[in-house]
């Protein structure tokens, strides 16, 4: 699929915004959106919980930004920006998402093209809380430095 020349960057929260801590992406997203003026060919999408629907977003930018939380044992709020280059180099899927980050990059190669260049920023979390909108203080607290490190990424001077 050939890729939309206006869409260098694209930034994508994922989570469940009902279960706490795992919407940590989302939250990410919508902050960027709120407060940060984005420079002209990067947009910010929120991907919910993921599923294929997100194929065609990552497909149509050369460069994309992935916020996502993760249970890796690391203590709350813990950050992380990993490069990953096949899907075992994701860490764990969350049970909340209905396709995980490493089935859309699966995805690519069963579909016959190389994933664009993949930045992926997590966010540990303790537990998924069921019915819960509001993260943890730790998550929370993490949610400006995930900003502060994508606005980085990106090169650009920021409100964040």
């Amino acid at each position: 699929m050939p890729r939309n020349p206006n869409t260098a960057i694209r930034i994508i929260g994922i989570g469940n915004l009902l279960l706490g801590d795992e919407g940590v992406g989302v939250h990410v997203a919508r902050h960027l959106l709120d407060h940060c003026h984005l420079p002209e060919g990067v947009d910010c999408l929120d991907g919910g919980t993921g599923s294929l629907v997100l194929l065609e977003p990552l497909q149509t930018a050369d460069r994309i930004i992935l916020v996502d939380a993760t249970m890796d044992g690391a203590p709350p709020g813990t950050l992380r920006r990993l490069v990953p280059k096949f899907s075992s180099d994701f860490p764990p899927s969350l049970a909340a998402h209905d396709i995980g980050l490493r089935d859309l990059l699966d995805s690519f190669y069963l579909l016959g093209d190389l994933p664009p260049n993949v930045v992926l920023f997590t966010v540990s979390i303790a537990e998924m809380q069921n019915m819960v909108t509001t993260l943890s203080p730790e998550v929370a607290a993490a949610v400006p430095l995930v900003v502060a490190m994508i606005i980085e990424e990106l090169g650009v001077a920021s409100s964040a």
